[in-house]
């Protein structure tokens, strides 16, 4: 069993940094290679739990790190990366509104961190300084909303993996 558990592990996360490694080649791929390999890395978090998707997520964003010739790609999957990871202890929450909010308060929260780290350590994102105010907290906006949306596709991503997919590949 723990076979089985490595080879997915490891082939999912090899799978991931290629996602990512690929968002560095496609400039429009910059943000939607870290969504799609956050969905990659599902079915060990369903399968093997959140312990094993940890290192899993750990070793490709390590990894892209390292590889990646898009570092802003590379970073948003380093403080994003996790979130499928803690989603189902915030589905857990009572009341939508709560659920909703601690959703935007993570998103806010590695937002402020993600660029943080960017603009004043690594200095690769100098477009957004020189942009106006209003668009910056435009920007902030449709980020929540994507977030939003991504947190509804992984709940959807999850589904398909537990009630479709999962008999394909593991039989009983």
């Amino acid at each position: 069993m723990k076979a089985r558990q490595l080879a997915l592990c490891g082939m999912l996360a090899a799978l991931a940094v290629t996602v990512l490694l690929l968002g560095g080649v496609i400039p429009a791929a910059a943000f939607t290679a870290p969504l799609l390999a956050m969905a990659v890395l599902l079915p060990v978090l369903e399968e093997f739990g959140g312990k094993a998707a940890g290192i899993s997520y750990a070793a490709a964003a390590i990894l892209t790190l390292l590889l990646a010739a898009d570092r802003e790609t590379a970073f948003v999957y380093l403080f994003f990366g996790w979130y499928p990871i803690a989603r189902p202890r915030i589905a857990k929450l009572p009341g939508k509104l709560l659920r909703t909010g601690c959703r935007l308060a993570v998103c806010n929260g590695a937002i402020w961190i993600l660029y943080g780290v960017i603009l004043r350590g690594l200095g690769l994102t100098a477009d957004l300084e020189g942009s106006p105010v209003w668009l910056n907290g435009l920007l902030l906006v449709l980020g929540n909303i994507i977030f939003l949306l991504l947190d509804l596709c992984l709940y959807r991503l999850t589904n398909i993996w537990r009630f479709r997919l999962r008999r394909r590949f593991f039989r009983q």
